[in-house]
């Protein structure tokens, strides 16, 4: 038995996230599927991070046991012949049996798009929300950030249905950026509640509209206010970038962001 390790992208829009569903198509599933066919015998994956139905992946991690003769640099060039387009395998590499694409990440890192811009972009539509009703004030959505990177209780951004014993969790950094009509949110933390950043994006989208002010955006984290947190931005504008470990196992893509630049 050896363990391999994937770098993936997929484009998450017809797929019901990363996790095998009973009755939906996951990632998970279509690549296990693939597996199958190589090594004959089930096999089972575990990644970085359990993207929802519809979000993205640039940067996925994914690791697997298997018994088999293919060396652990060659699994990207043939998953790639059985997989679907919109799945696709960066690189591949053999690691220790030690190692775990979850546990031994170090934090996670997503980002959210969101178009600014009065007109519609059909490039750009799969991967952004296009929020376009007024224009948003990015320096005031900003303005709320800084008090959440720490270790807090996200009680307020977790979607119900999440069978985690707290909502504890820490963010490392959180930042916002404008180029020219997309605004980019990207959340580094040590691990994500269920539905957590959508439901941050939702309440920013707010302050930078000017509906709530950032006193009231931070009273409802900070006291736990989950009933007053109803909106939550589409998944479309959401994508995991990557995650990060203490030494890189993977070797030919230098660059830890592969989210393309618009």
């Amino acid at each position: 038995m050896k363990r391999v390790a994937l770098l993936i992208q997929y484009d998450g829009s017809n797929y019901s996230g990363w996790q095998r569903q009973k009755n939906a198509i996951a990632i998970q599933e279509i690549l296990e599927q693939a597996l199958f066919k190589i090594s004959h015998h089930k096999v089972r994956t575990f990644a970085a991070g359990r993207t929802d139905a519809g979000v993205h992946a640039s940067g996925q991690v994914v690791h697997f046991d298997v018994d088999c003769v293919i060396p652990g640099n060659s699994y990207s060039d043939v998953l790639n012949g059985l997989l679907p387009s919109t799945i696709r395998i960066l690189e591949s590499v053999e690691v220790k049996d030690t190692w775990h694409a979850c546990y031994s990440a170090v934090y996670r890192h997503y980002r959210y798009v969101i178009n600014n811009s009065k007109f519609p972009n059909l490039f750009i539509d799969n991967w952004s929300w296009h929020r376009y009703q007024k224009v948003l004030d990015e320096v005031l959505m900003s303005s709320v950030l800084k008090r959440m990177e720490g270790e807090h209780d996200f009680f307020a951004f977790q979607k119900s249905g999440s069978n985690r014993k707290n909502s504890i969790t820490k963010i490392k950094n959180i930042d916002i950026k404008r180029v020219e009509d997309l605004i980019l949110i990207d959340i580094k933390a040590t691990g994500f509640l269920y539905g957590m950043v959508r439901l941050i994006i939702g309440q920013l989208v707010l302050v930078g509209e000017k509906k709530i002010s950032p006193e009231i955006f931070t009273d409802r984290w900070i006291n736990k206010k989950k009933n007053d947190v109803k909106e939550s931005a589409p998944a479309k504008g959401l994508c995991f970038v990557n995650a990060v470990y203490r030494e890189n196992v993977f070797k030919k893509i230098k660059n830890n962001d592969f989210f393309p630049i618009f």
